[in-house]
């Protein structure tokens, strides 16, 4: 087999002119092998050609499906940074498929000890690189606008590993997603958006392994254009895409670009440790130590061109080759640190993304926050990426558990969280908003339990979160009505709302708010629906979202005065009639807050212009409300989720405890505000 110098204009393994052309980033390399694999049986190749800091090679007659990894040799200097190990086998950055799950083994460390290069060889540990081709196939994408997006987060694997209607042999895997039964479970919700929790290709650490469990979330990614062998091929993913695109739902993936699977100075050589430590990762004591903004670790060097570069690519690739339609950017204030690891909403990343042709017209999520100095930068994002909005979560929680003083909290999660959002010309649709999420208590276990019970994970129940603002509470009835109302909120909040997958299904946890590890019934969704099945009810939420625009306004509402008709866009009541005063904010015992919101009064939009809601939002006993005048038409109350919309002339509405009541009616013509 024979190897030519090739080109190094695109990086990774490129299938062109009868053969395959190879080429690799590493600055201070003194050589590249490229060792090609038939079993067991390596044969290397030294890539000849180097041009500045590219080395490549092109190899004729290698095609599609060929197995590969790399072994660099250069200098073994940890305290400059340089961890350079030829015995090591090497994913490639660029790689779109592995041979293998990646799951942690002892040939796989870089250090022997302090400061010792480990010199085992890790080729039968590794899995391979594999040639793909990397056509760009056309999709059919629904592009749904922000303001009408539902999003519906999801593991790749637990969704469907208890679907009683997929078959036994799919479950679990890319293409079952993608099951008429899913879609049809979708479909029926009204979400128009599936985010599905990390599917690159990821590594079983060893903690977990010497504990007996697995990494099941995949925060630890090892090949960031490769989908996770765990779930399926490059093929599968496609035929999920596109069944979700025929559909009408998008697409969106999580993806962890503020990290790698390799650790701190004691952890694995994979890939990028291996091909060039010093330009991927932060570092510091010279080059000794691993910055770990993240907690992991490690943190990338996105102020670094390679690395940006490989994350740009690697986006791309997602987009453009297997059809994704959005990003959710775990510890995403990390994707914001210059050089210094100050975060910098215009800092290379940031503004990068922003620029690029083909990523700026896709969904942009963060979550806005890492570990780091300075790291909780909620609001602190530019157009066009929108935020996990945690203060919409522990918020909403607060006011149904009844906690004291928590009506200025409602009001402005309710209406869009215009103090965290509303500047740099973002509308309400940079707040996504969620009571639940992978991360933490399902809905039934907020209701279900005081604390957390994390025993399962081995870690003495000392990880995951403690501020849950939870409650365990006794009556069945009275939990389904809690959960009822927490949804409904949800659903009738200005921005983007976001379901965690299951919780229409009443699924738990057992308390475990941190199921990281469990790839098992606990992590898995039940499709049971034992404790109660709400997606009868959530659908009907979904539906009066869609059918009441002026409940997903894109721009903010100010409490300013409407032109067309003279009246206020926003307008907060208390359960008389009356506006609240602020001793009424700030009653330490107010459990009710209802509100009248008509189209933006700094421009409506479409059918929001002409329509007006009255929601009301009662954590405490059972009430009487006034209602504003007119004559209103009820179109839910949560504590009768079955019962039929029907007009309502009273002036007064019953209010059960722990629920909700929406009330729309038209605006025919100019109205004066009392």
């Amino acid at each position: 087999m024979r190897i030519e110098p090739g080109r190094p204009e695109v990086l990774g393994a490129v299938p062109r002119d009868g053969g395959v052309n190879f080429a690799v980033f590493s600055a201070h390399a003194e050589s590249v092998d490229l060792c090609l694999f038939e079993g067991t049986k390596e044969t290397r190749l030294t890539l000849p050609g180097h041009s500045g800091p590219i080395w490549h090679g092109f190899v004729p007659g290698l095609k599609p499906g060929a197995q590969y990894g790399y072994r660099v040799s250069g200098p073994w200097a940890p305290d400059l940074g340089h961890r350079f190990n030829p015995a090591k086998l090497l994913i490639d950055p660029y790689a779109r498929a592995l041979s293998k799950p990646l799951r942690w083994e002892t040939t796989m460390q870089g250090l022997a000890g302090p400061g010792r290069q480990d010199r085992r060889d890790s080729a039968a540990a590794m899995p391979k690189s594999i040639v793909c081709d990397v056509e760009k196939p056309h999709w059919e994408r629904p592009a749904t606008r922000w303001r009408n997006t539902i999003i519906y987060e999801a593991h790749p694997r637990g969704l469907t590993m208890q679907h009683p209607d997929v078959p036994p042999e799919m479950r679990g895997r890319y293409e079952a997603l993608g099951h008429p039964a899913v879609v049809a479970h979708l479909t029926r919700l009204g979400v128009t958006a599936l985010e599905l929790m990390p599917c690159t290709a990821f590594i079983d650490d060893r903690f977990l392994i010497e504990k007996g469990l697995s990494n099941y979330w995949g925060y630890q990614p090892a090949a960031f254009m490769a989908p996770d062998p765990r779930y399926g091929t490059r093929e599968g993913f496609r035929q999920m895409v596109h069944a979700l695109h025929a559909a009408g739902i998008e697409v969106i993936i999580d993806v962890v670009y503020n990290h790698t699977g390799e650790g701190d100075a004691g952890g694995p050589m994979l890939s990028l440790r291996g091909f060039e430590n010093a330009a991927y990762y932060r570092l510091a004591e010279g080059g000794r130590s691993y910055i770990n903004d993240t907690g992991t670790g490690n943190t990338l060097d996105l102020s670094h061109p390679y690395t940006l570069r490989l994350v740009m690519d690697s986006m791309r690739a997602w987009v453009e080759e297997l059809g994704v339609d959005g990003f959710r950017f775990d510890l995403a204030a990390t994707l914001g640190r210059d050089a210094a690891g100050r975060f910098n909403a215009d800092g290379p990343f940031l503004t990068a993304i922003r620029q690029d042709p083909v990523l700026a017209r896709i969904k942009l999520i963060a979550e806005p926050w890492d570990i780091g100095p300075g790291g909780y930068q909620l609001g602190a994002f530019p157009y066009p990426f929108a935020e996990w909005n945690d203060r919409f979560r522990d918020g909403i929680r607060q006011f149904w558990r009844r906690d004291p003083a928590q009506m200025p909290e409602l009001a402005r999660r309710v209406s869009g969280s215009a103090e965290i959002f509303d500047h740099g010309w973002r509308g309400t649709q940079a707040s996504v908003n969620f009571l639940t999420a992978h991360d933490g208590f399902t809905l039934h276990d907020l209701v279900y339990y005081n604390e957390k019970h994390n025993e399962a994970n081995g870690e003495n129940n000392r990880d995951g979160h403690n501020a849950n603002y939870s409650e365990a509470v006794a009556d069945p009835k009275e939990r389904a009505a809690r959960k009822r109302a927490m949804l409904a909120t949800l659903l009738l909040s200005q921005g983007v709302p976001m379901l965690l997958g299951g919780d229409e299904l009443s699924n738990g946890q057992r308390g475990n708010n941190n199921a990281y590890a469990q790839d098992n019934p606990i992590g898995w969704v039940d499709w049971s629906g034992a404790e109660g099945d709400l997606t009868d009810y959530v659908a009907r939420l979904t539906m009066l979202r869609r059918a009441h625009p002026v409940l997903h306004q894109s721009r903010f509402l100010h409490a300013q005065v409407r032109a067309q008709d003279g009246v206020r866009d926003l307008i907060w009541r208390l359960p008389s009639g009356a506006e609240p005063s602020a001793q009424d904010w700030h009653d330490a015992n107010a459990r009710c807050l209802c509100v009248e919101i008509r189209g933006a009064a700094e421009g409506p939009e479409g059918e929001a212009a002409s329509e007006a809601i009255f929601a009301i939002f009662n954590a405490g006993e059972a009430l009487e409300a006034a209602l504003p005048e007119g004559i209103w038409r009820l179109v839910l109350d949560s504590a009768a989720p079955d019962a039929p919309e029907r007009q309502f002339s009273a002036a007064t509405t019953c209010v059960a405890a722990q629920s909700v009541q929406l009330f729309t009616r038209p605006i025919i013509a100019a109205e004066d505000e009392p």
